[in-house]
Parts: C-alpha cells; structure tokens; sequence
C-alpha cells in the first residue's frame, strides 16, 4: 500500500547549544532525514516533509494541514528546549494521525532523568543511586563519590564531559553550578558505576524483543574516565571521538545477554515504550547491571544505537524503517478493531536476529 507519509523534524537554529559549542547533536537530526527519506522512497511511498520551527503554537495547525496517513516522527524538540519533543506525538493523537515511535507520555518521562530513575527503584530495577541539586541544595549532599553530574532533563550527552566525573566536593560544587547555570535547571547526581558499558534496543509493540547488544568500549588514558561524553559522540577532534567504539554484538556470555535482555525488556514495557527505544546500562564489576538511562526515539541515523544493532540483526536499513512504520500501522488497525493497546508488543512473522529470554 503506497501511503502518503509526512517525515516531522526539528529544523536546526542557533540556541544556547551553539554558545557552548554543542550544536553538532541539534545538526545530527538532518542525517536521520536525509536516510529516513531515502528509505522511504525505497518502500514507495509517498513522501512530505515537515521542518519546524517555533512557536510552538503552530505545530498542531501544522500537522492538521498535512492531511498525512502516517508522521514519521523525528521531532526531538526546538533547540534549548527539549521539553517540547513530546508535542508531536501530543497533537497527532488529539489529531487522530498514526505516528511513529512512542507516545508523549514516554518522552516526557523519560526526559526527566530523576523521575524516570525513581520509577525504576520503585520497580525493583538497579540504577545508580541519585540526587538532585542546585547551587543552593549543596548541603544535601549524601552521596558516595565518584559521582557523575549531568543536566536533570536533556539528552544527546548534552552537558556530558570529563569534568562531570567528580571525587571531591569541590569539583562536585563547580559542576552543579555549571550545569545549573548553563542549562537553566536543576543538576542530577549520580553515583559513578565503573565497569563495561552497554546499550540495547527494544524492538516492536506486544511482543517486543531486543535487539543485538552494543558495549561501548573505551581506550582512554588513564586519567579520563571512561563515559560517553558529549565530545564522544559529536566532536571528531577530541580524543574521547577516537578512543570510544561501539562493537555489536557485544562479545559477552549468553548469560550475560539473557540477563541484559530480561532487563531491557522489563524497562520497555515499565515505560510504556512502543516501537523502538534504547535503554543505556552499566555492568558493575560484580557482573550486576545498573539502568543509566531510557532514551525512546533515539537518533535512527545510519551506523548509530538502533540502526547499528539492526544490522546487527540482519536487517537493511531500509527494512529497519519499514518495521518501525509497520509498527505504527499495527496499533491503528488494533484500535480500529477495539483491542487494548498495551505497552510492549511485536508483530509475528519476524525474519530478524534478536536476543530472547
């Protein structure tokens, strides 16, 4: 069926992203566009495209004059504010439109990094214990140190370098001001699990599975410390760019990926996730695993998180696209037919590697 689907995308401007020299992760969504399109064209569909720019008030007029079957949704929120990547999904439900990825309600959770960690202990799932603080809450501190200190609602490594690892109140202090000040909000304490870290991907709607596990593996001096710092991912001229790899599969024992597996699945399912989303890990070196952080829509470009371990699965990416639109469809034919729509789910029939349980 040729549908008539419209790729939804924040268009790139000058923000306080750009003043700290991290505009290069607000560039990256043009290289999801660019290979979404590509893959779209190759399913023969018919293709629209939807750059946004603020105000927000406009969005919803917007999708409504689209007359579109399907929003590919790539929206990760304007620039400085990314709070605002969950109106999409928003408008196109109260719009009725099919889309694709997860509700607003996810993106909104997993956004705001405390809330979504102290969901996580609530069911029972390990994750770093946490704070949040600001300049004025220093007094509070109860934590063990190393700690990480990271902005309490912003993604793509933004505010991530080797300066957020701290051993000593003093540099703790200096971070939390920093992060407070540059990205107008709380910061989040965490303590510093050191150890392997790893990502994987749930994949589908009931029935989901997880896709090949990636580790980050990191050949780093002595004297960084091994995290995926903004300049890891985005900045070619640092050293972290160069000493950081993504392997997938990731080289680990079939019960070290059925254990990853089983979490990544309770994770996906706890969060409502739908479609695809990467949760972030850690194995301490007890071999426990510790939830970092629960992205859904990631970035989908080619060679990065999802897309890398559906290769790793078998698929072409321009299978991986179509999976993820079939997706879309699947919950609009289960609605149109009455049938609950609960978090979790896949389609039968998958011709694709996948770790089970």
């Amino acid at each position: 069926m040729c549908a008539r689907i419209v790729i939804v995308y924040n268009k790139p401007e000058v923000s306080r992203y750009s003043a700290m020299g991290e505009e290069g992760a607000v560039n990256g969504v043009l290289d999801a566009v660019k290979a979404v399109e590509t893959a779209i064209k190759e399913l023969k569909h018919e293709i629209l495209m939807l750059p946004l720019l603020p105000p927000a008030e406009e969005i919803k007029t917007k999708l409504a004059e689209l007359h579109a079957d399907l929003i590919f949704n790539l929206f990760e929120g304007f620039d400085g504010k990314p709070e605002t990547e969950a109106l999409v999904p928003e408008y196109a439900d109260q719009l009725r439109i099919p889309y694709t990825g997860c509700p607003s309600s996810v993106l909104m959770l997993a956004l705001d990094k405390a809330r979504a960690k102290a969901l996580l202990k609530s069911a029972g799932i390990r994750t770093p214990d946490f704070q949040v603080l600001d300049p004025k809450t220093m007094g509070e501190f109860r934590l063990i140190y190393p700690c990480i200190v990271k902005p309490r609602a912003e993604d793509a490594s933004h505010g991530l370098s080797a300066e957020s690892v701290v051993n000593d109140f003093v540099a703790l202090k200096r971070q939390v001001e920093k992060i407070s000040v540059a990205y107008g909000g709380d910061a989040l304490v965490e303590e510093f699990v050191d150890g392997r870290e790893f990502n994987a991907s749930g994949f589908g709607n009931r029935r989901p599975v997880v896709l090949p596990i990636s580790e980050m593996e990191f050949h780093l001096p002595d004297n960084l410390p091994k995290v995926l710092t903004y300049d890891a991912k985005w900045n070619e001229d640092s050293p972290y760019f160069h000493a950081t790899k993504a392997v997938c599969p990731a080289n680990i024992t079939p019960t070290q990926r059925r254990t990853i597996a089983t979490v990544v699945l309770k994770v996906f399912r706890l969060f409502g996730c739908r479609a695809y989303a990467r949760v972030d890990m850690r194995m301490d070196y007890d071999g426990k695993i510790h939830i970092i952080e629960v992205n859904p829509n990631p970035d989908i470009s080619p060679g990065t998180g999802a897309a890398r371990q559906s290769a790793a699965a078998g698929m072409s990416y321009t299978e991986f696209i179509g999976k993820i639109i079939q997706f879309a469809w699947e919950l609009i034919n289960e609605s149109n037919n009455h049938s609950p729509i609960t978090p979790g789910g896949q389609a039968a029939g998958n011709s694709y590697t996948a770790e089970h349980t």
